[in-house]
């Protein structure tokens, strides 16, 4: 007899009996029950009830808890039970080849094996120890999520565990392809910062050339302006790079249009556009024409600046370019391992300057770690990878060449020398008094000579008589002449004197003149008023006089300024090759007119002036000056008219008014014990001080006596110098000399 919803064999199998199917227990499994059970535990609520407990079930969103007495869903509707049951056997039912419906089998031996107790259906003992174990749970207050089916029955959780997968799978995809841009986008970056560049650099503007014509130039390890040119197959420098770069000996005259070239006992003149040219007085000749000018701007011949400047040139083209070498000895010279490129800078993303090949030999000028700098032997300077380069040594550079020697008169005796402050004809005679009152003086020198006027024009004073009297005593006299106190007195006057040639001569010349006159011995220059501008005119001047006075025999010595950076000018180097003697006033520290009052001469702005100039100039070569006299400070508040009217200018920094006046050694020190005033000896200047204050004005002294004097002795002895000079005769006082006497000796 068939039964209403009867499923196939299979179906039944599969779901028991009675085709009943059990709730879902707590494990996933469900139970099988008879029909005949199945009537007899329905409870007086119409309720089914399996081991006496409820079924009813009732709909929870997951993860939903379970109030207590609260069952697990809803149930079905027998309808509803039956079309979900009819949906299972539909999926489930479906057979394979071999006949059997899928996971059968598995199915069937896993339920041949259990032991069904108190004809109970399969898995039901289980059920009750899952409902006792949930029992349990309900009690704590812990509800257990319970799955549901949906569709083709796969439970929610595998669908979600699913899902993530997929998800998760996606996001290692995604961020796999993410990692792969940013690879290759790091991989190009990195292509592009640290791949070699194969850019060329612009060689006219490596070498700065901006008009057609212009010869590109490089002297030694450096680029120079383009202030060349190729004429008639000669390469032309023009003087300024020349005097700035090669040989500074040379010296053009723009305003007279002749070249000089000072040689030690000659001059060499040349005029422009001629291929002749005058030593001293001897004529010789070129083949080419040694010098060109445009407008004001003068071209020298390289041929002709190399028969008296140590050099080697070579001339290139693409661009037109000449290298110059002059500068000789040990460098340090490389052979290129592999063709290579040099660089504008170091870096392989630097542009290129030119090429070099193996076996090339390239001067190293400096290691930057894996670049090195080098100059190529065709004058480019540039980098290259450390690694190009091997068999780096020193190897020492020269060319055959005899160079020009400038010879100077060296006594044989430490110097003792006194200026002597002649300011008229008369004043001459007091030499014998100012001879008498020193010990030990080997040279003295009236300040005979002033330029009148800027023609070269000269006054003096100088005395044959003088000469004489100072001989008898075993003392030289160097006669001074000097650019201010007489004549002309500004910087602006002295540049417009020694910027003409024919000027310079003329003021040589009668130099010279009342030299050989009045037999003097040597001349002292002492030219104070040298501006940057008038600086290559002055020397220039020096380098003219010496040559005059290496032909007579007549000692050389030039006064100079404590270096410091504005009065570089007087270039101290050229001066201690072609000079005697170079003499530092290492006094005036705070001069007459000085803003601030403060010492004439302390011990550290003298070391300073003798450690500089040694620089500069052989120490046999070097005088240190010294002071005879101090400066008595007067210091007074300025007044608010005072201060108002000097808003502006830099005496408006100062709020004090300050006027000195000097004194000699024995007045100072009288001024201090008419004052009553106390001595105390500075260890950091060396030097004694006293102050005191009268009314509204204070007194301040920095002495300069015995004390003082043996300090700036001590430091020219400790620097082996040639010996020391005072300014000025008469201020001493008597004792000073056995003190002089002591360190000269």
């Amino acid at each position: 007899m068939e039964e209403k919803g009867k499923r196939s064999r299979t179906t039944s199998d599969r779901r028991g009996n009675t085709g009943m199917l059990r709730p879902k227990s707590i494990d996933g499994t469900r139970s099988r029950i008879s029909a005949e059970e199945q009537a007899g535990r329905q409870d007086s609520e119409g309720k089914e009830s399996v081991s006496g407990r409820n079924l009813e079930f009732r709909r929870q969103p997951v993860g939903r808890q379970r109030t207590e007495n609260q069952p697990f869903g809803r149930q079905r509707p027998k309808s509803q039970l039956y079309e979900r049951q009819k949906a299972d056997s539909q999926t489930v039912g479906r057979q394979r080849e071999d006949g059997k419906p899928f996971g059968r089998k598995k199915a069937d031996e896993q339920s041949t094996g259990r032991q069904m107790q108190e004809n109970q259906p399969f898995g039901k003992m289980k059920q009750d120890e899952q409902s006792d174990r949930r029992q349990r749970l309900e009690n704590q207050g812990i509800r257990r999520q319970q799955p549901r089916r949906q569709g083709n029955g796969r439970p929610v959780m595998r669908k979600q565990q699913s899902r993530r997968r997929r998800k998760r799978n996606l996001g290692i995809k995604i961020a796999a392809l993410v990692i792969l841009v940013i690879a290759i986008v790091a991989a190009a970056f990195l292509w592009k910062k640290y791949s070699p560049s194969k850019e060329e650099y612009d060689l006219s503007k490596y070498y700065g050339i901006e008009n057609e014509g212009q010869l590109a130039i490089t002297v030694d390890n450096q680029v120079v302006e383009p202030y060349g040119m190729i004429a008639d197959g000669k390469a032309y420098v023009q003087y300024e790079i020349v005097r700035d770069y090669i040989n500074s000996r040379f010296y053009w005259d723009p305003n007279e249009n002749v070249l000089l070239y000072t040689l030690p006992k000659d001059m060499v003149t040349v005029e422009v556009g001629s291929k002749d040219y005058n030593v001293s007085k001897e004529k010789k000749s070129e083949d080419y024409v040694i010098l060109k000018t445009e407008g004001s701007t003068a071209y020298i011949a390289l041929d002709f600046v190399q028969q008296y400047t140590n050099i080697e040139y070579e001339l290139y083209n693409e661009p037109n370019r000449v290298m110059i070498v002059s500068d000789w000895g040990d460098m340090t010279v490389a052979s290129v391992k592999k063709n290579t490129q040099v660089r504008y800078q170091g870096g392989v993303k630097s542009p290129i300057l030119t090429q070099i090949k193996k076996k090339d030999e390239v001067t190293i000028l400096e290691n930057e770690g894996d670049w090195k700098k080098i100059r190529t032997k065709d004058g480019f300077i540039g980098y290259v990878k450390s690694k190009a380069l091997r068999k780096e040594e020193k190897k020492n550079i020269s060319r055959a060449f005899e160079e020009q020697e400038f010879t100077s008169i060296k006594k044989d005796y430490t110097i003792n020398m006194a200026w002597h402050n002649v300011t008229n004809s008369e004043a001459n005679s007091v030499v014998l008094q100012r001879i008498a009152d020193s010990k030990g003086l080997t040279t003295i020198a009236p300040t005979w000579f002033h330029v009148e006027n800027t023609d070269g024009n000269m006054n003096s004073i100088a005395s044959a008589d003088y000469v004489n009297y100072a001989h008898q005593a075993n003392i030289e006299v160097w006669a001074t002449i000097r650019d201010f106190d007489g004549g002309i007195s500004s910087y602006e006057e002295s540049y417009e004197l020694l910027r003409y040639t024919s000027k310079r001569e003329n003021l040589i010349n009668q130099l010279m003149a009342e030299a050989l006159r009045v037999g003097i011995d040597g001349i002292n220059v002492d030219f104070e008023k040298i501006s940057d501008e008038c600086g290559e005119h002055y020397i220039q001047f020096i380098r003219e006089l010496s040559v005059r006075c290496r032909q007579n025999g007549i000692v050389l010595s030039i006064d100079n300024y404590v270096p410091k950076g504005y009065n570089m000018q007087y270039n101290r180097k050229e001066q201690g090759i072609v000079a005697d003697y170079v003499i530092i006033m290492g006094y005036d520290e705070h001069y007459g007119g000085s803003p601030v009052a403060g010492p004439v001469a302390s011990y550290n702005f003298v070391k300073e002036g003798i450690e500089e100039t040694l620089k500069e100039v052989p120490a046999e070569k070097v005088i240190n000056g010294i002071p005879f006299f101090s400066r008595l400070w007067e210091e007074t508040p300025k007044t608010a008219e005072e201060l108002a009217e000097q808003q502006g200018t830099e005496a408006a920094q100062y709020d004090m008014k300050v006027e000195s006046q000097a004194f000699g050694m024995s007045q100072a020190r009288s001024k201090v014990d008419e004052a009553g005033a106390e001595l105390t000896w500075n260890d950091e200047l060396k030097q004694n001080y006293a102050t005191w204050t009268i009314e509204s004005t204070t007194y301040e002294i920095w002495l300069e006596d015995e004390q003082s004097i043996e300090e700036k002795l001590k430091l020219m002895k400790e620097y082996k110098l040639a010996g020391t000079s005072a300014w000025a005769l008469g201020q001493e006082s008597p004792e000073v000399w056995n003190l002089i006497q002591k360190y000269v000796n």
